[in-house]
This record gives structure tokens, sequence and C-alpha cells, in this order.
């Protein structure tokens, strides 16, 4: 028993720094999936939107020190009881989701390591029973070193844990594992492969044969039967490929101009998800910055998924010399985890991109 609780204590520990190292690389990422789940499709608390950040913060910070707790010995008792706590928690969630179809992906990884809900609830079932181990075996749990440098470094990896999310929250996080990192090619990345593979899907068609109800199950061609049709349902086998990239636009109040954009050389992207909720202190810096990149020879435009009556308004108010485009919500997020935040495009191509606290810092 002594020596399957320390295998489950440095697997449950490990995880849980990975895990949480990579959600607190992008704690503003996990706070917009925290959203999603307190929407009112999923979990119905959308009381608790606005403190989304709050949350993805306290809970990300919690699960790094966990796993350097546990895996140092420090208050095994409180450590060990409070993963138990947690991951009885995740493992309602993502059991729901998967069970109810809700979230499409958990964030246990953040953009790193996408699972399926029925993924997510697999692991996290996994890891319930690692820890119940834990607690089974806790008098073996004991601590890797004498009791002053253990606190010290429990105490050093929270205030470490503390200082690295509000660094990336501040400017942007330190590895960026989405489709739009600095050197990804948007368009490369939107293009689905000829040699593709292709979607499989099945379908369950329902006919009246002889006054009895029959289904006959087909790769879509449709089934020779001699019988009254009555319905058909489809589902997805595997998705086959799907393009990092699928939801991103460019457009104007007439037409689509993803295309023309993402051919310009040198061209400068204003994000702002939400004109309303951008940064005051960030749109004041915008407008030297962006006459600057003008004068230098660079397209500037606005990105954002606010209605006209905003962009005109945002632009009469800072004297704004760029028109801004619609784009979806959620992909503007995806870019860049700033509002505002500049990315820096040539022929699709990510060259730069910067949080607006370090808008000095980009070399045009």
């Amino acid at each position: 028993m002594k020596y399957l609780v320390q295998i489950s204590r440095i697997l449950v520990g490990a995880l849980f720094i990975i895990s949480g190292f990579i959600k607190l690389n992008d704690p503003l990422g996990f706070s917009y999936k925290l959203q999603e789940y307190f929407g009112e499709d999923v979990l119905n608390m959308e009381f608790l939107i606005p403190y989304a950040l709050l949350i993805s913060v306290f809970v990300v910070v919690f699960e790094v020190v966990l796993g350097v707790f546990l895996l140092i010995g420090y208050k095994p008792k409180f450590t060990v009881y409070s993963l138990l706590a947690m991951i009885v928690f995740f493992t309602f969630l993502t059991f729901y989701s998967a069970y109810f179809d809700k979230v499409k992906d958990c964030g246990c990884f953040g953009d790193a390591l996408k699972l399926t809900p029925w993924e997510s609830f697999t692991k996290d079932v996994i890891l319930l029973v690692l820890i119940l181990i834990l607690v089974y075996g806790l008098k073996h749990i004991k601590p890797i070193f004498t009791k002053l440098p253990t606190t010290v470094i429990a105490l050093l990896s929270f205030i470490a844990s503390l200082w690295f999310g509000y660094h990336v929250l501040m400017h942007l996080p330190a590895i960026d594992f989405r489709a739009y990192a600095i050197g990804k090619n948007i368009k490369e990345q939107m293009t689905i492969p000829e040699d593709a593979q292709k979607p499989i899907l099945e379908y369950t068609w329902t006919f009246k044969v002889n006054g009895e109800e029959q289904e006959f199950v087909t790769n879509g061609s449709y089934p020779q039967v001699d019988g009254e049709y009555i319905g058909v349902e489809t589902e997805t086998i595997d998705e086959g490929y799907i393009p990092p990239i699928q939801d991103f636009s460019i457009e104007s109040v007439d037409e689509d101009l993803t295309s023309h954009f993402l051919d310009v050389e040198n061209l400068l992207i204003v994000a702002m998800y939400n004109i309303s909720k951008a940064e005051e202190d960030g749109v004041v810096k915008l407008k030297a910055f962006t006459d600057k990149a003008m004068a230098k020879g660079y397209t500037v435009i606005g990105l954002t998924s606010s209605g006209e009556a905003e962009k005109q308004q945002v632009k009469q108010d800072h004297n704004l010399n760029f028109d801004f485009y619609l784009c979806d919500e959620k992909v503007i997020k995806t870019i860049v985890r700033s509002n505002p935040g500049i990315v820096i495009l040539d022929k699709g191509t990510v060259v730069d991109k910067a949080h607006w606290n370090d808008i000095e810092d980009i070399e045009l």
C-alpha cells in the first residue's frame, strides 16, 4: 500500500502542476471557459460570470499549489482533502458536460491539449481513484524535507504562482498554444488539405414496412426499401480533419473582406472584442500608436464584434483614423488576450502581437 500511495502521490501532484500551470499561463482564457460553463445553457449560474476571472485565478493557483504541496508533503491532510473536493467538483462538471453535450472542450489543459468531454471525464475518474488511494493511505504521505524548507517551498510556490498569473494578465501568455501564435499563417490554418480525412457519418433511416417501423443504417446512400419513408437521423462517427481556425473573418457591413486583408503586407489589427468593455487606458494609447504605424506605411484596421454605433463612438471619442470591421467575439478573444490588443500580420502570417500595456515595445 505504501508504494501505491507514493506512485499515486507523484502522478497526481505532477498532473495537477502541469494542468494548473498551463491554465495559469492563460487565466483569461480559462475564465472564458468558466463563463461558458456558467452560461444559461450549461449550469445556468450567470450571476457568477462577472467573477469568472477572479475564480479562474483562484482555481489555477490553488491547483498548482496543491500539486506542489502534495509532492513535498506539506500539510498532507489539508492537501489531500482539498484535492478530493476539487476532483469531485471537476468530475461532476465534466460528466455533466459530456452527458448533456454542453461544452465541447473542458479547458483542463487550456489550448495545449484538447480533450473531448468524455475524455475529460475519464481523466477525472482516474484522478479520483488515485486521490482516493491517497485518502486511504494518508499516513504514508510524509514531508520530503524538514519543516522549515518544506514551509519555505510551499510559500514560494504560492507567491510564484500569484506573480506569474498577474504577469500574464498584464501582458500576454508566456507560451501561446493557439492557432494565432506568432509565426502561424492564418490562411494555412483555415485550409483543409485535399488529402485530409473526410467526416464519417452514419444515417439511420426509418421506414414503415408491412405496417411496422424498421430502421436501416447506411453511410449516406438512400436504402432500397419497399416501404413508406418516415424519417432519417444522422450521427457523426468521425469528424475527420478539422482546421485549427474555422470562424475567422473580417467583414464590413456589405461584404466579406477576409481574403483581401489576409493578402495585405504590414497589416496592423487593433483587436477589441467588445468596445464597451475595452480598458480605457489601452484605448487612449491607440491614437498615437496607430498614427505612427500609418505614417510608416502600415494598413491599420480595427476588429470587433460591437455594433456600428459603438464603432463610430470610439472613433469620435479618441479621434481614431482607422475603420473597424466585424469579427466574432469568441474569435477575437482567441486571437489576443487583451482588450484592446495589437496583432501585426504580413500576408496572413502573425508577425507580432501585444497587450495594450506593451504597445511601446512593438517595433514598426
